[in-house]
This record gives structure tokens, C-alpha cells and sequence, in this order.
């Protein structure tokens, strides 16, 4: 995702997990009202002044970058002026999330700030939403279908083609493993086919390994021994969720004598997407080289600006913003506010104004 959920348990069948979240989502009442999309600066179209709770639904806790998220969305919820419950944790389940957003519903909220687990699954609560009049905001990932008020989230693609660009300047030639997120999120897809396509198109002198990993940490761990085994000439790592995969990349690159410290004989370069203070600590130890910084504060920030600007039936427009980032029209017809997310290295680790160097 953060995309970025850990599911450490075995693969469902995609028939049972459709029936399960079919069966969460026929538990919602189906009152039909309408409700408001939100441009910045525009006046209220009528509704009630953004009163009334919000409820906040966590795809996992087990992740730092979600961790950060959770703990930054009260604070946010504060400056922001929102009325939120106390925070849900799907727990990397999907029909679990259907079921988290039923239950919000039936205890009358007027707003959802929900971080989905699976882009495709997430409409069934969408249209429990829907149909009950209650906004939805989404962060991190984009439903593929549904209605939402805005998508808050950063622009995955960049995130592929950063970290393409990043390892194709530093390692030149070779192979590079690409460590993925869950295919069924679209922002283990986009990064995926972004960073396979501008590898292909730019650095046609590397050779990409892929190891689909469905922001699991185990999975991870275990498939990059067994590629490792077999490719010893690795020279670079792309991980597409510093939360998840960070930790088991380095301990499965140490057992095996392979972690050396940037500047060293051997170092495998490494790149990796979140911008969690222990990916900063491994930039600073020479262990890894770069992260592409996804805003965790912004992400909640902007969370409760657009779910209160929705509940007061605010519109928006696709263009820049006041804030630094671009909103732009998914394919869907979704509006999505794409904020910067910026390449961490070296040089800049120690900013002040990186997000994951203010948590404590």
C-alpha cells in the first residue's frame, strides 16, 4: 500500500473472500440520501458545518508508517476541527474492513476516513455509504470503483519510476530485485508496473528479479533467501514498503554476509518507499541508500480537511492546490490529491521537515 498491510496468514480463495465480504456488506441498512463531493477556498453548499462524528478506519497497526498514521490522526483531527471516533484497525482483512465500516455506519456517523485494503473489494462499503448519505474520504489507496469525496494519497507511479531512476544512476548494470506489495492494491500495481517499465525503457542494462510479497513481511523474508541462493549477483533492491519489508530485507541480507555499509565492497544498493524513522536510521548507517518519503502526517492532515469539507458540501476541481500538490481526475472519475513525496538520501536525511524525523 502505504499500501503497505502485513497479512502474515495464509492466502484466502478468492471465492470464500467474496462471499465473506459480500456477507459484511449486506449487513448495512440501505437509507438512501444524497451527499456532497467537495475546489479550495469554495463556500459551503449547505450541510450542517462539518458536524457530527467522523469515523477513522486503519487498514493495520502492525506496520511503523501506519503506526505513525494512527497517532498523527487525532492531533489532525484537532487542528482541523473534526469530531472523530476512536480509530478502527481492519487488521489486513478485507471483509474485515467491510464489516469496521458497517458498524461505523450503524452508530451514525456523518463522515469516513477509510484506508482501504483492497481496491476492488472496498466498493461494498463505499456503496453502504453511499447509501446512507455518508461521505467517504479515502487515504493511500484509490478505490477502483465507488464514491468518494477525494483521494488522499501520493502519486505511486513516481514512486516506481524514483526508485527506477535511483538504482538505474547508481548500479548501472546487472540485477535488481523488486520486492512488491499486493497486486490486488493499486499501489502494489502501479509501483510495480512503474518501476518493470522504466527499468525496461531507461536502463535496458539491468536485469529486474521480482518477488511479489503482498506486504508480507515473512513472504518477503523467505522469498529473498531463496532468490538470493540462487542470485548471488544481486546490486540492487527496490522495497516497495520500507514499514513491511525493511527489517526481514536486512536480517535475510546480514545471515547471508551480504549486507555491506554504502561506500563498501559488495554494498547492495537499496531503495525503498514510506519514510519511517527506522528507514532514516538505515540511510544513516550506510545499510540502505534512499526512501521515497509517503506523507504520513498529510495523509492525516488531509484526511479530516477534505471529509470536513465534504460533510459541509464543499466541490473540487482537478489543478493545483494551496498545498503544494495537484489534484487530478482518475479514469474512474475520482478526484485524487496527489501529495509530494519527496526522495530521501544521504544528503537530506537529517531535514527537519521530513515527517519521519519529528516522531518520536
Amino acid at each position: 500500500m502505504a499500501g503497505r498491510t502485513v497479512r502474515n496468514r495464509s492466502s484466502r480463495a478468492g471465492t470464500s473472500r467474496a462471499a465473506r465480504i459480500a456477507a459484511a456488506a449486506a449487513c448495512a441498512s440501505l437509507v438512501l440520501t444524497a451527499c456532497g463531493s467537495t475546489t479550495d477556498n469554495a463556500a459551503p453548499a449547505g450541510g450542517e458545518g462539518g458536524e457530527g462524528k467522523v469515523g477513522v478506519i486503519l487498514p493495520l497497526l502492525t506496520s511503523p508508517f501506519w503506526q505513525s498514521y494512527n497517532d498523527y490522526v487525532p492531533k489532525m483531527a484537532k487542528s482541523e476541527d473534526v469530531d472523530t471516533n476512536k480509530t478502527v484497525n481492519s487488521n489486513s482483512d478485507p471483509s474485515q474492513q467491510i464489516t469496521d465500516i458497517n458498524n461505523q455506519l450503524n452508530q451514525g456517523v456523518k463522515g469516513l476516513v477509510v484506508a482501504p485494503l483492497d481496491s476492488a473489494a472496498i466498493s461494498a462499503g463505499l456503496d453502504q455509504a453511499e447509501r446512507k448519505g455518508v461521505p467517504v474520504v479515502a487515504v493511500d489507496v484509490a478505490p477502483e470503483k465507488g464514491k468518494v469525496a477525494m483521494v488522499v494519497r501520493a502519486n505511486n507511479v513516481a514512486y516506481g519510476e524514483k526508485a527506477c531512476d535511483y538504482l538505474g544512476d547508481q548500479v548501472k548494470t546487472g540485477k535488481v530485485v523488486q520486492i512488491m506489495g499486493d497486486l490486488a492494491s493499486v499501489n502494489g500495481r502501479e509501483r510495480s508496473e512503474a518501476f518493470r517499465t522504466c527499468v525496461k525503457k531507461k536502463y535496458p542494462k539491468l536485469k529486474v528479479l521480482e518477488i511479489p510479497a503482498k506486504w508480507e513481511s515473512d513472504t518477503a523474508a523467505s522469498k529473498l533467501d531463496t532468490l538470493l541462493n540462487s542470485n548471488p549477483d544481486i546490486k540492487g533492491i527496490y522495497m516497495q514498503a520500507g514499514g513491511v519489508y525493511l527489517a526481514p530485507t536486512l536480517q535475510t541480507l546480514k545471515s547471508k554476509g551480504m549486507l555491506k555499509k554504502a561506500g563498501e565492497k559488495g554494498h547492495i544498493t537499496v531503495i525503498s518507499n514510506d519514510g519511517i524513522p527506522q528507514e532514516f536510521d538505515a540511510i544513516r548507517k550506510g545499510q540502505i541508500d534512499a526512501t521515497v518519503s509517503q506523507p504520513a502526517d498529510a495523509y492525516a492532515k488531509y484526511g479530516m480537511y477534505y471529509i470536513k469539507a465534504a460533510m459541509n458540501g464543499k466541490k473540487f476541481k482537478p489543478g493545483k492546490t494551496d498545498h503544494d500538490s495537484t489534484i487530478v481526475k482518475l479514469p474512474s472519475g475520482i478526484l485524487e490529491d496527489q501529495l509530494p513525496a519527496p526522495l530521501v538520501t544521504k544528503e537530506n536525511v537529517d531535514d527537519s521537515k521530513l515527517w519521519g524525523n519529528t516522531v518520536k
